[in-house]
């Protein structure tokens, strides 16, 4: 199996797209990427790829038997990781819940609108160590998100990111923070052979929130075709400990 990554989602490349694959044409990996709105039919899964990314890309694009063969290729090893969005999961027309490659996902997909659209604070949090989210200023410095896909971990499967939603309120000159609830964010697991990985947020706006920027020094990025961006230097970190846990990169 070749060091590749098949890309899927986000709009495309002058889009959400920008970031993710800016990041992976810096880092060196090879990639082929599809648009939100262009099918992939069972021929795209002939070729070997070490690493399947679906974001924002709704199941109807993606008929059963393509499914099939993806997941052919993740259970001889391959790695399969799904980034949140509104076409992810169940989203608002990803609907992913009930099909080969939701099924194959370390999470419980809902088979209702999973959107949480969060006005207020919404921290990260580390619940367990792993090489995916080593390294990095969780404690000392959480990121914010945006909003996320409300989801369950399967009994088998790993949770090591939670999100903790907060109420904020300004009395007087102070402000203050009421914990509510807090939900899984990046959970782990196996399917055959191969590796999988459900991220509830995006990783691109508008849901990614602030963590698009955590961490210096800023990191400056451009796959061709795309637009040009800049991100800050924990997420670029945290984005290639995933994708090379989840594709073995």
């Amino acid at each position: 199996m070749t060091n590749s990554i098949l890309y899927l989602g986000d709009t495309h490349l002058r889009d959400a797209a920008a970031y993710l694959a800016g990041l992976l044409h810096g880092w060196g990996w090879q990639f082929d990427y599809v648009p939100s709105d262009v099918p992939t039919p069972a021929e795209t899964f002939a070729a070997p790829h070490a690493l399947f990314i679906v974001s924002d890309y709704p199941a109807t694009r993606m008929d059963a038997a393509a499914q099939r063969k993806l997941m052919e290729q993740v259970a001889g090893g391959a790695g399969l990781l799904m980034i949140g969005g509104w076409e992810s999961f169940h989203g608002l027309g990803g609907d992913w819940d009930g099909t080969p490659v939701g099924d194959a996902l370390p999470v419980v997909i809902e088979s209702e609108d999973d959107r949480m659209n969060c006005d207020q604070p919404v921290l990260v949090r580390r619940v367990a160590e792993h090489p995916a989210v080593a390294g990095l200023p969780w404690d000392s410095r959480p990121p914010v998100i945006g909003g996320f896909n409300r989801f369950m971990a399967k009994p088998a499967a790993t949770v090591l990111l939670e999100t903790q939603r907060f109420e904020a309120q300004c009395v007087g000159t102070e402000f203050r923070f009421r914990p509510l609830d807090r939900h899984p964010l990046l959970v782990v697991g196996e399917f055959g052979c191969g590796r999988t990985a459900a991220l509830a947020t995006d990783v691109a706006p508008h849901w990614v929130g602030p963590l698009v920027d955590w961490g210096t020094p800023r990191v400056s990025a451009q796959a061709p075709q795309a637009n040009g961006v800049e991100v800050g230097g924990d997420y670029a970190k945290f984005l290639r400990q995933l994708l090379g846990w989840v594709g073995r990169l």
